[in-house]
């Protein structure tokens, strides 16, 4: 029996199969590529701040602004901004100045800026992301279809092995719906099924990621302690797809309530347990499928998970859609 004969649906995904199924929710980027620069911006908009949120982090080596005010409070006070790991500083500046551009009242606030590094495709040291890359992220948010792979944020990531980058997927379980947004760069030997991909050998990329911002969105109405668990089941939903969790990695997972949804006892959640880890599964295995070859800083090439196994398409992209 063929694989994709036993595989089914254990939740069905949302219409666009992305994270902006959860009502509200916006996604922007901008993308910087111009040969030794790839790299990007992506922004995730809850449809009202602030919001509950919660925090999980599978291993800390990252660098994500805003992480203890958010860990504290259990409250989401700003859009969520990616990007590479040199540039989160100044994209973190940023946000605060299109913040205040905002709200004239505004004196205190919690940016929330997470990052991967995309050293490998990208000369990192130039950080040549900007104020303005930063605010077109934002400007240009829709609820609508999200691009993916070599976009905004995800422009220059490598995720076990190939090229990598942004990927969303969205279930539903009940009347409830979460969406999940990946930025996928990290270490591990690719597994779909019982099956594993390795890249063409010799392939010097195939431990070049070693990081994953993972956010989660969800329409249902859980407090901070649930959605930090509800983050955790994120970070897990990495080891389906292989993740390595390697010394040098930041397995970061934010998940947000969106509201008004139902109220879920701690007792109910295993179905949206669930459906976020297939959600999360999907989501890195969709950054893979459509992400392209890329060549960028120092000539170095990353081939696309379609051009290193085209036989294996068919059967990714059925697996994909079955989990």
């Amino acid at each position: 029996m063929r694989l994709h004969e036993v595989l089914h649906h254990e939740h069905a995904p949302g219409a666009l199969d992305a994270i902006t199924d959860v009502s509200g929710v916006r996604v922007g980027h901008t993308t910087v590529s111009a040969g030794s620069l790839q790299t990007g911006v992506t922004a995730v908009l809850p449809p009202a701040l602030p919001t509950p949120a919660g925090l999980f982090v599978g291993n800390g080596h990252g660098k994500l602004v805003g992480a203890t005010q958010l860990t504290e409070l259990g409250t989401l006070e700003t859009p969520i901004l990616l990007t590479g790991t040199l540039s989160t500083f100044r994209v973190a500046d940023a946000l605060v100045s299109w913040l205040m551009e905002h709200d004239p009242s505004l004196r205190s606030v919690n940016p929330v800026v997470g990052e991967c590094n995309d050293g490998w495709l990208s000369d990192i040291r130039a950080r040549p992301v900007t104020a303005e890359h930063v605010y077109g992220a934002l400007t240009d948010a829709s609820t609508g279809p999200v691009a993916q792979g070599n976009v905004g944020a995800g422009t220059g990531m490598c995720a076990l092995g190939f090229k990598g980058g942004i990927g969303t997927a969205s279930r539903r379980a009940g009347d409830v719906t979460v969406g999940v947004l990946v930025q996928s760069n990290f270490d591990g030997r690719l597994r779909f099924g019982p099956r594993y991909v390795d890249p063409p050998a010799p392939e010097p990329v195939a431990r070049a990621g070693n990081s994953c911002m993972i956010l989660v969105a969800t329409d249902a109405a859980l407090d901070a302690r649930q959605l930090c668990r509800v983050a955790r089941r994120a970070v897990f939903g990495l080891a389906r797809v292989g993740a390595g969790f390697t010394h040098g990695s930041g397995d970061y997972a934010i998940a947000f309530s969106t509201g008004p949804g139902p109220q879920i006892a701690d007792a109910d959640l295993s179905p949206l347990f669930a459906a976020t880890m297939e959600a999360t599964e999907a989501a890195v295995l969709k950054s893979l499928l459509a992400a392209e070859t890329m060549t960028g800083f120092r000539g170095r090439t990353v081939r696309a998970l379609t051009d290193a196994h085209p036989d294996l398409m068919d059967e990714l992209s059925i697996h994909t859609a079955a989990l």
